[in-house]
């Protein structure tokens, strides 16, 4: 009798999961610092997208800058990075001011409309989502666990979730966290 109740967790567990989310048919254009239209969503030649939503006005995202850059030059081989501005208030001269201070080194992006970030699910900057060639969500939350809370923030970080899941992907594996809370700053409007 016992094997009943488990049988019933293991299945009500089982379908309640939600279904990965698939995008990679999604055209979503969005605009560089040079005025061109990129979609961020289409994955090609790489295992996968990295989007990193940021804010010139969030602290806490600024504090990322330097991990955001290290990951993407170590991992710029199999990925394609973009940064994505999705508050409303940034203006093209900020993002362009924000992209040299901040040092970074890929592509960023104006997602003034909130388009994807609605369409992620993105609530918090810093957050990153990884995207693979067959459209997937593989990854969405923190960078690394370098704030426990808002006002919660470690020497150093002891848990590197966005390193852990692109050495996953690349290596064929399972995500071994594919979902994460992002600590930070509210994207307003999403």
């Amino acid at each position: 009798m016992p094997k009943l109740p488990f049988l019933l967790t293991v299945f009500v567990t089982f379908t309640l999961l939600p279904a990965p989310a698939v995008f990679g048919d999604s055209d979503i254009s969005l605009t560089d610092l040079h005025g061109n239209s990129v979609n961020p969503l289409k994955v090609s030649g790489k295992s996968a997208v990295v989007l990193f939503f940021i804010s010139p006005y969030c602290p806490t995202s600024n504090t990322f800058a330097p991990y955001m850059k290290d990951i993407s030059e170590a991992f710029e081989e199999n990925f394609t990075f973009f940064s994505i501005h999705s508050d409303t208030s940034v203006t093209d001269q900020d993002r362009a001011t924000h992209a040299q201070l901040m040092k970074i080194n890929h592509p960023v992006l104006k997602d003034g409309e909130q388009l994807l970030a609605k369409k992620l699910g993105a609530t918090t900057t810093p957050e990153v989502v990884v995207i693979d060639a067959e459209g997937k969500t593989r990854y969405q939350g923190r960078i690394n666990d370098l704030y426990l809370g808002p006002t919660q923030k470690q020497k150093e970080p002891t848990s590197h979730d966005l390193r852990d899941a692109l050495e996953a992907i690349i290596h064929g594996k399972p995500v071994p966290a594919p979902r994460t809370e992002a600590t930070g700053c509210s994207i307003s409007g999403v």
